[in-house]
């Protein structure tokens, strides 16, 4: 696959998904033997657990804005650095709504093969969501 191609999917995902919330895409998107390396405790590592965390959180903030910030492809690989932003309006990760809003980033490296993702690992700064949401005491 063309490293456009690739640079395609990525893009994709992250408008038509995270921005607009079409969850339809995701299964055009990531592969049915899809492996996420890096899945939250508690999901499957699969296809189906990502899409139901994903959707989980997706529903969890309102008006939802996350931008690509870097996206580098090179062979079967993509890695793009990322920023989140919502207002917490539903429960996420067992934490009821709060009203807050948040800004978070993290780091994705997605494996892509025939147009769809099969491998992800990612590093996100969920202990600085938590600080926002008012979970955990900021130092």
């Amino acid at each position: 696959m063309a490293i456009e191609d690739n640079t395609s999917v990525i893009r994709r995902l992250n408008e038509e998904f995270w921005n607009k919330g079409n969850s339809e895409i995701l299964d055009e998107l990531f592969a049915p033997h899809f492996v996420d390396h890096n899945a939250p405790p508690g999901s499957v590592p699969g296809r189906e657990g990502f899409k139901q965390f994903a959707t989980m959180f997706r529903t969890a903030f309102s008006d939802i804005s996350s931008t690509v910030d870097d996206l580098i492809t090179e062979g079967d690989k993509a890695a793009w650095r990322w920023t989140f932003r919502g207002t917490h309006t539903d429960a996420v990760m067992g934490v009821p709504a709060t009203g807050r809003q948040i800004t978070f980033a993290g780091i994705t490296i997605d494996r892509l093969a025939g147009g769809q993702i099969v491998e992800r690992w990612t590093q996100a700064d969920f202990l600085g969501m938590m600080q926002q949401l008012g979970v955990i005491p900021s130092p």
